[in-house]
């Protein structure tokens, strides 16, 4: 199945990242604070591809319906309230859908821990979680200089200024090409061509079904992106 094939690479992108924020972790040492089991970040709302969703929401999905069933409740409550602002979004919650300007800044105050976090403050789907989880805490700087994202945690290089590390560079440009590539793939199985874009957030993933969705229906455009200009 095509579909598969897609999201098995993606998941190999996923890895990818991972293994560079290992790196990252060995080479900095006690600088850097970010580790498995902390959720100081995981707050408020920021979007998510389709990609990340899809493998999302599987994973979700596998977990027992105890577990699930108070998650789906904390999503509801988002869901209810986002529906209030934007009365159209509606299956399968894609921001695309909406007013472009509307959803792309999301309040920077919003300290709702994120739905998947269990009551230890532990990711639910810790392996399946979205590359921007993986990324941060990090500036994003290419390993051509190029910078990418030049803001990061605040518990990291505490007097110091990663920017100018050298030895936390990464082929970013490269990456987000390749997830770009992707996500093209995706929709022109999904809906006859391709859209380099198609995001959600991660309480509305959980409510989705991506497989019973007419795809082919939503009339899904591609938005502006620097990223697909430069290529």
């Amino acid at each position: 199945m095509v579909i598969r094939r897609i999201l098995r690479e993606y998941e190999k992108l996923l890895a990818s990242a991972d293994r560079w924020f290992d790196t990252c972790t060995s080479a900095a040492g006690e600088a850097i604070t970010c580790r498995k089991g902390c959720a100081q970040c995981c707050r408020g709302l920021f979007d998510i591809t389709l990609l990340d969703a899809w493998l999302l929401k599987e994973a979700f999905d596998r977990l027992p319906a105890t577990v699930r069933q108070p998650v789906l409740a904390k999503a509801l409550v988002r869901l209810e309230a986002l529906q209030e602002e934007w009365p159209q979004l509606q299956p399968p919650y894609l921001l695309n859908l909406l007013p472009h300007e509307e959803w792309m800044e999301t309040p920077e105050d919003d300290l709702t821990p994120c739905s998947l976090l269990d009551e230890q403050g532990l990711c639910l789907v810790y392996e399946a979680r979205p590359l921007t989880c993986r990324l941060h805490g990090l500036p994003h700087v290419d390993v051509s200089g190029e910078v990418f994202a030049e803001e990061w945690c605040t518990l990291n290089f505490v007097g110091t200024d990663p920017l100018k590390k050298a030895e936390l560079r990464w082929h970013f440009r490269q990456t987000f090409l390749q997830q770009l590539q992707l996500m093209r793939e995706l929709t022109q199985q999904l809906t006859g061509y391709p859209v380099h874009e198609v995001d959600t957030f991660i309480p509305l993933a959980l409510l989705a079904d991506y497989t019973a969705c007419d795809w082919r229906a939503l009339g899904l455009q591609s938005p502006p992106s620097s990223l697909v200009d430069k290529t």
